[in-house]
């Protein structure tokens, strides 16, 4: 058990139950796991801008975003998602991989 506690209790703070503890721990491991998932997109970003490169694409795939964001989108349906909260999560993301892409295409070879 963590030293968390509950406020506003008549009668002062409380220990958590054993089941917010627990579900506090899940979504701690889930946080973990959607980090790791996150770190493992950019690595691919990285790879893509590597290819991109090699090859003389532009960074910027517009078609491309568009059809991340269109997956997002119908995932944020299916799932009972806010769509504005899943099109500002991507923008973050895409912003940041773009900022990545951008980075390793203009990189000079060493």
């Amino acid at each position: 058990m963590t030293n968390d506690t509950i406020t506003g209790s008549p009668g002062g703070p409380v220990a958590p139950p054993p089941e917010l503890e627990r579900l506090r721990a899940e979504l701690d491991r889930i946080d973990a796991e959607l980090l790791d998932r996150l770190q493992a997109r950019i690595a691919c970003c990285v790879r893509i801008g590597h290819v991109k490169r090699a090859h003389a694409v532009p960074m910027m795939q517009p078609h491309r975003i568009g059809i991340v964001q269109e997956r997002a989108a119908a995932f944020a349906d299916r799932h009972g998602i806010d769509r504005e909260f899943m099109r500002r999560l991507y923008d973050l993301i895409i912003a940041e991989t773009c900022r990545i892409e951008d980075m390793v295409i203009g990189a000079q070879d060493r």
